[in-house]
């Protein structure tokens, strides 16, 4: 009763956000002032009612593993004691101590830029960004409670005197550079983890000066200081995660050194609150909390058994190893990566000449990251955060890879187009389904229904074309390309040229037609998903929303649908009925087991994650599509060449030639007697 009452009492104790979760330079701050200034500047807000609702959520999920906890025999407890005894030894015996990462992190980046380039700002409590939201805070902002993500009334309520400074990605991204140069002397392959942080494998240059990793890291940061005048923290460790945790003890202007030592490493570990593993957020660490009591990594192992019987086997294994003080050891070389995103956050508004400038200036920065590592996309996808704090996600697959600033916006723009008016506070544009061939070229093996479809008309010329198929507005007649074997349910003409599609007069200039699919929650497509109509102005065009969240399942059924035999044949009305079509599809089907968790990989999100959720859609949506195309058999790409079939065979009279008449003999079945013979 009394916890009852002081919630009542005090609201703002049970009201956890993320800007009320210390970072580094807020150890001494008080908390419950903080929680209490939060809660009261952020109660009736469109924020403060998300937040609600995602809380509700993890209460519910909290309840429901809480019964499932209590539901556990004995011998469950025993039977998955066992699994997870099993898993940990498996674990250990893969332990590797051989390597010595350092993790650099840059000390209040943007802020220390801005401090560098005006020295008046030194001392003062700063912030970079502006009332609506907050890209970072320097230190002595930070002894007040100011932190990154925070929106700028809030800091200021909290900070009277706190000072504004507008942000400035130009000047970062100068100063990132020089420090990537640092970098370079250490491990050419260091992986950049962000502007202002960074991974090192430092083994070989320990060996090579004979130095220890303690004296790497301070003379890297003192080439930091001199190159750049700017300080930075450093950890070492023997794996990324650890290197990581590592280099958050000793801000600013410090390092942290862990021996590549089993017993260190395991001393280390037990005493570290779960949170301060990477991986572990607001919502694992409640569940964990509330559920099962865990607030440390000590207590983690001794509670296994429970987390192999409350969740998947891949977050059990995440846990234990984590637990255990093991991460990776290696650099992914090998590893493609699947996409690249850039997003704003602005103060809500419903300008249209003010959001398609920020889609420029945005379209302007993922073109030069793209650019910068050499990449061309071909899957483009917007993403909007309205005033009400919706999340929706549209995305585009074009006919040929672009990476161009131009192009990029092209698309974007009639993305966005389609969605307003509307009032957004967010919008991020992400590139995905990688080629490394050259820029603009389109992929050799990859079709699109634009090399089939033409003006058509009754002629027998455009029948012979190498693209092209007709459509009769009069009737619901299915016209056949001899040559591609292609076909299109009678309806809209339409007319596809290189550059775009356009509608022919038949159309209401003003309907725009997407290829949007009726995505069902099991996967498979509606009856009208069969044959989707295009948008004039986007081809291929994908529509991802919330309530779709199966990665694009029902586009794939909707092509499969159309593929023919080689000899322009209807093999089968529909190849979603074949049985090796259909289990590769549903192979890479995305859906939530338990409403929790991504049935592909065992990745675990809240349904109130609508964000994170698309994000995680679209990275095996992108997966998916290259699938396909490596899939698709390689008879189907000479269509073009072959010739059409005489005139006067019918498929009464291909039905006839079977092998129970004895006319016909399969190739297989020719080859073994052939072989027989000899």
């Amino acid at each position: 009763m009394s916890n009852e009452s002081d919630e009542s009492d005090r609201p703002w104790q049970s009201y956890h956000t993320v800007y009320t979760n210390a970072k580094a330079g807020m150890d001494g701050v008080d908390k419950e002032k903080v929680q209490k200034i939060v809660y009261e500047m952020s109660k009736g807000s469109k924020y403060f009612e998300n937040e609600e609702r995602k809380d509700a959520y993890i209460k519910q999920k909290i309840e429901n593993m809480r019964a499932q906890c209590e539901k556990l025999t004995e011998m469950d407890i025993f039977h998955y004691q066992m699994v997870a005894d099993k898993r940990m030894v498996e674990l250990e015996a893969a332990r590797d101590l051989s390597k010595t990462w350092l993790h650099v992190d840059m000390d209040a980046f943007y802020a220390a830029v801005e401090t560098l380039a005006d020295p008046s700002l030194k001392g003062k409590p700063m912030a970079v960004g502006g009332m609506s939201m907050i890209s970072t805070a320097n230190y002595e902002a930070r002894k007040f409670g100011v932190r990154a993500a925070m929106p700028g009334f809030i800091a200021r309520k909290l900070c009277p005197d706190l000072v504004f400074v507008p942000v400035d990605f130009t000047k970062y991204n100068h100063y990132s550079d020089l420090t990537r140069k640092v970098f370079q002397k250490y491990d050419h392959n260091f992986i950049a983890a962000s502007l202002d942080e960074a991974y090192l494998d430092i083994t070989e240059i320990c060996k090579e000066r004979s130095a220890s990793s303690e004296e790497i890291a301070g003379e890297l940061r003192k080439d930091i200081f001199e190159g750049t005048g700017l300080t930075c923290s450093a950890g070492v460790a023997p794996n990324l995660l650890l290197a990581k945790v590592c280099s958050d003890i000793n801000k600013p202007n410090g390092q942290f050194v862990l021996p590549n030592d089993q017993t260190a490493v395991r001393t280390f570990i037990s005493s570290l609150p779960i949170r301060k593993i990477g991986g572990i957020g607001k919502v694992t660490e409640s569940l964990l909390r509330e559920v099962l009591g865990i607030k440390t990594c000590d207590e983690m192992l001794l509670k296994r058994a429970f987390l192999y019987a409350l969740f998947s086997s891949s977050s059990s294994d995440f846990f234990l190893s984590a637990a255990m003080g093991l991460g990776k050891t290696d650099a992914p070389e090998g590893r493609l990566r699947k996409s690249m995103s850039s997003e704003r956050t602005f103060s809500a508004t419903g300008d249209e000449a003010k959001l398609y400038e920020k889609l420029a200036n945005i379209s302007e920065t993922l073109s030069a990251e793209l650019q910068k590592e050499g990449l061309y996309g071909r899957t483009l996808t917007l993403k909007l955060k309205t005033a009400s704090f919706e999340v929706r996600s549209r995305a585009v697959t074009l006919p040929k890879f672009i990476y161009s600033s131009e192009d990029i916006l092209n698309h974007a723009s009639k993305l966005l187009k389609a969605e307003l008016p509307l009032s957004l506070r967010l919008m991020g544009l992400r590139m995905s389904h990688f080629s490394d061939c050259e820029a603009g070229h389109a992929d050799p093996l990859q079709k699109t229904l634009k090399n089939f479809v033409i003006i058509g008309d009754a002629s027998t010329k455009a029948m012979s074309s190498n693209s092209s198929v007709r459509t009769d507005m009069g009737g619901n007649q299915l016209m056949f390309d001899t040559k591609v074997g292609h076909r299109i349910d009678g309806g809209e003409k339409i007319s596809i040229s290189d550059s775009d599609y356009t509608e022919e007069n038949s159309l209401n200039s003003s309907s725009l037609h997407h290829l949007e699919l009726d995505y069902q929650r099991d996967g498979a497509a509606s009856d009208n998903d069969a044959y989707p109509t295009l948008r004039n102005d986007c081809p291929s065009e994908v529509d991802i929303t919330p309530s779709r969240e199966d990665g694009g399942v029902g586009a794939l059924k909707a092509v499969q649908a159309n593929r023919k035999d080689v000899n322009g044949e209807n093999k089968e009305e529909n190849s979603m009925e074949n049985p090796t079509v259909l289990s590769s599809i549903q192979e890479e089907h995305v859906y939530w087991v338990d409403d929790y968790k991504c049935s592909l990989c065992g990745y675990e999100l809240p349904q109130s994650f609508v964000e994170e959720r698309q994000e995680h859609s679209d990275y095996h949506f992108a997966e998916m599509l290259q699938k396909e195309e490596t899939r698709t058999p390689k008879n189907v790409l000479q269509r073009s060449s072959q010739k059409p079939s005489g005139s006067g065979e019918t498929k009464s009279k291909k039905r006839k030639m079977s092998a129970k008449d004895g006319k016909y003999i399969p190739i297989d079945l020719f080859f073994s007697k052939t072989n027989q013979n000899f």
